[in-house]
């Protein structure tokens, strides 16, 4: 079954710890990308420690390392920039690898940045990570933290125009209901779950699970334990409670995965490892899903949306 994760953070853990991707110890691994019919968001992370002056520079070393990566392994591993390019690859036998940035910070508050980052590959952009930003407010600056700036509202235009998925993970809540606003395309959140199965302020509320699955958009499952349980004391289950739930909320087309897997210490039980992400199949099944459905949770709503938006 075709599998498609909408993010790890597998780029900034290779480029912190000098490890290559063939003997990564962190939770994906070459040969685990190798197993089966596969694509992958690889997202640079703009950590903190970087941000006020270091943030464009940072970026470009994990874009740098991601096509390193990609010419060391070009058997196993193929660039993709859009849906039929994902088919082609896979079609091959080889893992379609996708481009993201996790924090509009990377763009130093410049819209020219954007166009390059997208000719440099760059085909999703999450707009915050957990502070506020030249674009917006991330969910530990709450509600009061406003909502898009003008040039996050240029930017949300930019990306429709390039043809660039937003990503409204990290987001507040404000931020959030502006992005459905400017947004003429679907957005994705990359890595959140759900706040009425876990309340978390990372976790998104029904309504807008509603909101952003009316406008054809998909949710990444983040497999973090404590977006998953308020004890952390997370498994499996918890996360095929949280697609249930999806499913049940924002219907088939909505719920999709982002383990955001070597971007977290806490992961739930039966699934430490991005080898072990098949087992959800054997979950579903088990729960009463059909085929096409689980089809769909797997990787054909995220491939769907990558039709819609990246073309």
């Amino acid at each position: 079954m075709f599998i498609f994760d909408a993010h790890i953070d597998t780029l900034s853990r290779l480029l912190t710890r000098g490890e290559k991707l063939e003997d990564a110890q962190g939770h994906v691994k070459l040969e685990d990308l190798q197993a089966g019919a596969r694509a992958q968001f690889f997202a640079a992370f703009v950590d903190p420690q970087y941000y006020h002056g270091l943030a464009l520079h940072r970026t470009m070393e994990m874009i740098d390392l991601f096509w390193e990566t990609l010419a060391a392994y070009p058997e196993a591993l193929a660039f993709a920039g859009s849906a039929e390019e994902i088919i082609q690859a896979t079609a091959q036998g080889r893992t379609a690898c996708l481009l993201a940035i996790e924090g509009g910070e990377a763009l130093e508050g410049k819209l020219s940045m954007l166009r390059l980052f997208y000719r440099l590959g760059v085909r999703l952009l999450t707009l915050t990570w957990n502070f506020r930003n030249d674009l917006a407010a991330g969910q530990w600056e709450g509600p009061q933290g406003g909502g898009l700036s003008r040039f996050g509202r240029e930017v949300v235009e930019e990306m429709n125009s390039l043809g660039m998925l937003v990503d409204v993970s990290h987001l507040n809540e404000p931020g959030f209901w502006d992005v459905l606003e400017v947004s003429t395309d679907p957005v994705l959140a990359s890595h959140s779950n759900a706040h009425a199965l876990c309340p978390h302020p990372r976790n998104l509320t029904d309504q807008q699970i509603r909101a952003l699955a009316d406008r054809g958009g998909a949710i990444g499952v983040n497999f973090c334990a404590a977006f998953l349980e308020p004890s952390a004391q997370a498994t499996s289950e918890h996360v095929v409670e949280q697609i249930a739930y999806l499913l049940q909320v924002g219907g088939e087309d909505c719920p999709a995965l982002g383990s955001d897997f070597d971007g977290i210490s806490q992961v739930p039980e039966g699934l430490e490892t991005y080898n072990q992400i098949p087992k959800l199949i054997g979950l579903l099944e088990k729960r009463g899903f059909g085929a096409a459905v689980i089809e769909k949770v797997m990787g054909g709503n995220l491939l769907r949306l990558c039709r819609e938006v990246l073309g």
